[in-house]
C-alpha cells in the first residue's frame, strides 16, 4: 500500500511543492520549522484541504487527481490520524471513541466495541474503556487515539506531532510504544514532528521540508551526520560552514580557512560537532592546524554541558563541561581561543 504524493499548494505566503512517496510498513518523518508547511501536507493527504495541483494515490487507487477531477472525502480514504492533542470526543466513552471510525463505516455496535476493546488492550489501556476522555491522563489520551486511527486497520497512517503535548516522562514512555506499534504496522506512516529526536526514533527515513519544499531526505543517520541547511545543522547540533575544497583545506564563503584531512575539492560542506571543538583563554602552544580566535556570544545548558556559540573568523558552537566553563570564567562577550583537530572535521560535495 504504497503513498504517492505530488501536492502543489499555495496558502498565503505558504508555496507548497512536495513529492513524497512512502511504501508499506515505511515510517517516513516530515521534519521542519514551523510554518514550513508540514502539518498542510498532512492535511491535503487526509482529504481536509484539496490541493491545487497534483495527485495522491495509496495502493493504486487515487485520492486526488486535480488534473481528473478527483478529490476523494476524508471519511472515504483509508486513513488513520493523530493529532497533537488526542481530539477525543468528550461526551463518548474511551471505548466509543475508538469504535467512532468503525461506526462510521457501518459495522455493527458490538462488533466495532469488540475492535475498539482488543485495541485498547494491545494500546495498554485494558479495563478503561467505559472511561470519560476528561479521566484519562495526557499519555493515556494518546494512546487511545492511537488506537482509535488503527483500529480501522487503514492503508495510511498521518501523526501530527503526536507527544508535542506530552511530559518528558510521558513522552518517553509513549515514545517506546509508539514505535513497537509503527514496526507492527502493515500501512505507510508519515510522521510530522520539529523534534529531531521523535524523528531519529521512530522514523526509518527522514523528509526534511523548509518553506514548502524538500531541502533534504534520507536516514536518520544521513541527516544528521550530513546536513545541507543551518536548519538541520542546528537540529543535529552541528557548525556547518560552506566553502571551496581547496587540497587539504575549505576555503570558507565568509572567509577563513579549514584544515581538513583529506582531499577537497569544488563547492563542499565542512561540519563541526561541537564536542569537538576545544576552547581556551590563550593561544594554546604546539601548533593545531585548526587555531581561530573567537568571541563567546552566547551559553545554553545542554545537558551536562554548557553549548557555547562563537562569533569570528570561523563561527562554531562548542560543548564544554560545566565545571570548565566556569574555571574559565567563561561568559558572554569573553575573547577566546578554538581549535578542532583536522580529522574531526566532516567534508561532503555541496
Amino acid at each position: 500500500m504504497t503513498l504517492d504524493a505530488s501536492v502543489r499548494l499555495r496558502r498565503g505566503a505558504l508555496d507548497l511543492a512536495i513529492d513524497l512517496r512512502v511504501a508499506g510498513g515505511e515510517v517516513v518523518a516530515v521534519l521542519g520549522p514551523n510554518g514550513a508547511g508540514k502539518s498542510t501536507l498532512l492535511r491535503v493527504l487526509a482529504g481536509l484541504l484539496p490541493p491545487d495541483d497534483g495527485r495522491v494515490a495509496v495502493g493504486g487507487r487515487i485520492w486526488d487527481d486535480v488534473t481528473g477531477r478527483t478529490h476523494l472525502l476524508p471519511h472515504r480514504r483509508s486513513v488513520g490520524m493523530v493529532f497533537q492533542d488526542a481530539l477525543l470526543f468528550p461526551h463518548l466513552t474511551v471505548s466509543d471513541n475508538v469504535a467512532f471510525g468503525l461506526r462510521t463505516r457501518g459495522v455493527p455496535k458490538a462488533a466495532a466495541r469488540v475492535a475498539a476493546a482488543g485495541w485498547l488492550a494491545r494500546v495498554g489501556l485494558a479495563g478503561l474503556g467505559d472511561q470519560r476522555p476528561a479521566q484519562l491522563s495526557g499519555g493515556q489520551a494518546q494512546r487511545a487515539a492511537l488506537a482509535r486511527a488503527l483500529v480501522g486497520d487503514p492503508a495510511l497512517l498521518l501523526l501530527d506531532e503526536p507527544l508535542s503535548a506530552l511530559d518528558a516522562r510521558t513522552r518517553l514512555t509513549v515514545r517506546a510504544e509508539l514505535r513497537r506499534h509503527l514496526a507492527e504496522f502493515g500501512g505507510g506512516t508519515v510522521l510530522v514532528t520539529h523534534d529531531p529526536v521523535d524523528a531519529m526514533a521512530l522514523a526509518d527515513r527522514v523528509v526534511v521540508v523548509e518553506q514548502g519544499r524538500v531541502v533534504q531526505a534520507g536516514t536518520p543517520a544521513e541527516v544528521n551526520s550530513r546536513p545541507r541547511t543551518d536548519y538541520v545543522a542546528r537540529l543535529a547540533g552541528l557548525s556547518l560552514l560552506s566553502g571551496t575544497g581547496w587540497g587539504r583545506s575549505v576555503r570558507l564563503d565568509g572567509g577563513g580557512v579549514v584544515a581538513v584531512a583529506e582531499e577537497a575539492a569544488g563547492p563542499v560542506f565542512a561540519a563541526v560537532r561541537p564536542e569537538s571543538v576545544a576552547l581556551y583563554l590563550s593561544r594554546p602552544d604546539g601548533s593545531p592546524r585548526n587555531v581561530w580566535s573567537a568571541r563567546l556570544v552566547g551559553a545554553t545548558p545542554h545537558g551536562a554541558t554548557v553549548r557555547c556559540e562563537l562569533a569570528g573568523e570561523v563561527p562554531l558552537v562548542a560543548d564544554v563541561t560545566a565545571t570548565a566553563f566556569a574555571e574559565l570564567g567563561l561568559a558572554p562577550g569573553v575573547e577566546v581561543w578554538a581549535t578542532v583537530k583536522a580529522s574531526e572535521v566532516a567534508v561532503y560535495a555541496r
